[in-house]
């Protein structure tokens, strides 16, 4: 965006990575949903378009904003006249430096979790949002216990309704062919040659794209498809590794059985997880999916920024942080302008892009002088993604957030097709989950934008025997 609108003005972008993330296959499926692939390019070739970019590969060491320059690891400095910080989040790990602890946040860290995958033959999945979900589906012949805080999977996106929709996959053997990944790698030559070490979380790569875990092979030694334990709320206590165990002298569980008398574990593991519902499973290796924390580190020390609750750098509706001349987009920062009521901030692929492309509009307008309406896809919550191979849409205030008691649910439910929920308060739309090909989305989206008052509708809302796009054309 900057590059486009001032041609003569140096821009450079600050990475740690050789590559840049591209987004492709861009679809504008409706006013507010958008669809792409996220695909890895040399950063070559956004310079070749861009002649006065220019991509500098080197982390940031500090910021002193007060004289205006960055510090780079590689000992440089570079004056800047306006600053976007778009450094992302890093993966809460529920233990640091353990080499059995696998947080998946990046491609590379994705690629270490498929090779020590390969040789595993059970392992335990900690966290509920959507790199969990998307994991567990995915791995085949490897024995999985999903541990998960919540009541039902998939917290982050929907309720237990849906989950209990969507279970029935878990068990059900994969018929689907997995579609060739649209994503190309390109690193370095050396990084070829060395061994690559196993991810750990200081090492910061760009999120994964949302269709991360396509043509990689999830397939652990054994000759099953699916199988899956979870356990409900319940996170992990301690863990342990083998030397530890065996002088704990305590039992640890086998992969239950349907009969449930859960029997101690002859095998013995490299690594043991206790949970604090007071069971112990051994695995190979555990993989972290407890979300993500706002990368502000290397920006604070000196610098008197705004923090949100959640750690990232707050920004106002421009996008500007507390900082004269920083703004901040995406994963980093938290959104601290009165939101419309039925947007939230989420850390997506989507609403890192749109804030990114938004950020980009308001360096360009306060640079002019001009003035900047706010951008039309913070107006609704909006996004659409895959769930155990289903179509999933969330919008707006989709699990009733922050509406309190002051609302009703309306379900409609066809096994193994579709499942569709809509949240209503004072008889108007305030969001909507839609799994399967409900094609319901333009629709609802409408309804919750012009806040309709539906309530002489009641619950014909949702019969599936009335065409309801055909009324509110």
């Amino acid at each position: 965006k900057l590059a486009m609108e001032f041609p003569s003005e140096d821009i450079f972008l600050m990475t740690t990575s050789p590559v840049i993330k591209a987004v492709t296959n861009f679809k504008q499926v409706s006013k507010t949903l958008e669809e792409f692939d996220v695909e890895e390019l040399p950063s070559s070739l956004l310079e070749k378009r861009y002649p006065n970019i220019k991509v500098i590969q080197s982390g940031v060491k500090q910021l002193k904003s007060d004289e205006h320059k960055i510090f780079t690891e590689d000992g440089k400095e570079y004056i800047y006249e306006k600053l976007c910080l778009c450094a992302g989040a890093k993966p809460k790990l529920i233990f640091e430096g353990n080499p059995y602890v696998l947080g998946i946040r990046d491609t590379d860290s994705a690629q270490a979790f498929q090779k020590n995958l390969a040789r595993a033959e059970r392992i335990v999945v900690v966290g509920n949002g959507g790199i969990a979900l998307e994991l567990v589906y995915e791995i085949q012949g490897c024995e999985v216990i999903w541990a998960i805080k919540d009541k039902a999977i998939g917290n982050t996106f929907f309720d237990a309704g849906a989950a209990e929709f969507l279970i029935p996959k878990l068990s059900a053997e994969k018929q689907e062919t997995p579609i060739e990944c649209k994503r190309t790698k390109y690193t370095t030559e050396e990084s070829e040659e060395k061994e690559r070490p196993v991810a750990t979380s200081d090492k910061l790569g760009s999120a994964l794209g949302p269709d991360w875990h396509e043509g990689l092979h999830l397939k652990g030694t054994k000759e099953f498809s699916h199988k899956v334990h979870i356990e409900i709320l319940c996170e992990v206590k301690k863990i342990y590794l083998q030397q530890e165990f065996i002088q704990l002298q305590r039992t640890s569980l086998t992969f239950p059985k349907e009969e449930k008398n859960v029997e101690p574990d002859e095998v013995l593991w490299p690594v043991y997880v206790e949970l604090t519902n007071g069971k112990i499973y051994g695995c190979d290796f555990i993989v972290s999916a407890t979300g993500v924390v706002p990368n502000v580190k290397p920006f604070l020390d000196g610098n008197n920024f705004a923090v949100g609750e959640d750690g990232g750098l707050k920004v106002d509706k421009h996008m500007r942080t507390s900082l004269p001349d920083i703004y901040a987009a995406g994963d980093i920062c938290t959104a601290a302008w009165e939101p419309s009521p039925v947007w939230h901030q989420m850390r997506l692929w989507t609403q890192a892009r749109q804030m990114g492309w938004y950020a980009g509009k308001c360096m360009v307008a306060d640079t002019v002088g001009e003035s900047i309406e706010m951008d039309f896809s913070f107006e609704l919550f909006a996004h659409v993604t895959k769930f155990f191979n289903y179509k999933v849409v969330v919008l707006g205030k989709y699990n009733a957030q922050g509406l309190g008691l002051d609302h009703e649910l309306m379900l409609r439910c066809t096994k193994g097709q579709e499942y569709v929920k809509v949240v209503m308060q004072n008889g108007r739309m305030m969001g909507a989950v839609l799994i399967g090909e409900t094609d319901l989305e333009e629709t609802f989206e409408n309804l919750i934008l012009n806040q309709m008052d539906l309530s002489a509708y009641g619950e014909d809302l949702l019969n599936p025997d009335i065409d309801i796009e055909d009324y509110f054309d």
